[in-house]
């Protein structure tokens, strides 16, 4: 059985942070710098009382009004997250009941980051193809603000929170094509809070700054930026070659491009490296910052809504980052 993108919607929290703002706590880094190596200059951060599940729903409400009657006949939820409501129960449980959702619908939480959107469609296009489900709603939701620390100026430029929500069906908007999925935990350490699970369960904030002035805590988000360059460098072009062989394609007859919209830096490297003519890239992170994995749905819906996905359009996603993890795939209008 076939599978769908029926209908996408995003939400984005009240509270803004600016480069101005950045610049004041920053003075070294001034508000044009902050936006020429990221190409962000606003993103969104979650309030101390709003959370994933907060913002999900959100999400979702905003999906329910703009395309009404997505809301009927759900039989699948599944929320992509690293920063869950609880360790346990499952977010996704919550986000059900509050939604009004079926007791009869299934629901799952799932951990991964950036390449997350992409592993989500897969898994619902493997319920409905598997005739398990008809209809699912997956969720994407990120608080990365609350595990950064205040002083690591480096990651609080670069990241904002975010939700989507996305409807998957047995018809809709977009055909789900043919998936290139793929991990490699070498990397596991260059993007990680070791501090929080059951490895290492208690939160000690010590404090450490590397040559750059940034403030580090193993109870933080930490990130080793050069290393991840170098491992986006070297998985997305084959990403994306292996994604376009699978599904009949080639950069000349796929209409637009949709990375995960890490920095405007790393966007502009994948771009001339795989040499993909600039028409065909599509950036939106200007004022929503790197949002995890709700980046890839955010520029979808902003791409469809602005009229740059069109009837008979093919769409290439591709996201990459923490685990290492990446996945593409292609939508055909």
């Amino acid at each position: 059985m076939k599978a769908f993108l029926q209908a996408t919607a995003y939400y984005l929290p009240a509270t803004i942070l600016s480069n101005s703002e950045l610049n004041q706590l920053y003075p070294e880094w001034s508000v044009e710098k902050i936006a020429e190596k990221t190409g962000i200059v606003n993103r969104h951060i979650a309030a101390k009382d709003e959370h994933v599940s907060d913002m999900a729903i959100a999400a979702a409400k905003t999906l329910f009004e703009k395309h009404p009657g997505t809301q009927e006949n759900i039989d699948f939820v599944i929320l992509c997250t690293q920063s869950p409501d609880y360790l346990l129960p499952t977010t996704a449980c919550i986000i059900q009941e509050k939604l009004g959702i079926s007791q009869k619908a299934g629901a799952i939480d799932f951990n991964l980051g950036c390449s997350g959107y992409v592993y989500g469609l897969a898994i619902a296009k493997g319920l409905i193809a598997a005739n398990i489900a008809k209809k699912v709603l997956l969720l994407t939701a990120e608080t990365y603000s609350k595990y950064i620390h205040e002083k690591d100026k480096s990651n609080r430029t670069i990241f904002g929170d975010g939700a989507t929500a996305t409807i998957i069906a047995t018809e809709g908007l977009a055909e789900i094509g043919e998936f290139e999925l793929g991990s490699d935990g070498k990397g596991a350490e260059n993007l990680i809070v070791k501090e929080g699970g059951s490895k290492a369960p208690v939160l000690t904030y010590q404090e450490e700054t590397d040559q750059y002035g940034n403030v580090h805590s193993p109870s933080c988000l930490y990130m080793n930026g050069p290393e991840i360059f170098t491992f986006t460098s070297r998985a997305v072009p084959g990403l994306v070659n292996e994604t376009l062989a699978k599904n009949q394609l080639t950069i000349e007859t796929t209409d637009l491009f949709i990375f995960h919209q890490a920095n405007l830096y790393m966007l502009n490297h994948l771009k001339k490296k795989i040499k993909i003519p600039d028409e065909k890239f599509y950036v939106f992170i200007e004022n929503t910052g790197n949002t995890v994995s709700s980046t890839v749905p955010i520029a979808l819906t902003e791409a469809i809504e602005q009229g740059r996905i069109t009837k008979g359009n093919k769409v290439l996603l591709a996201g990459f980052g923490v685990g290492y993890s990446w996945g593409g795939a292609v939508l055909h209008f």
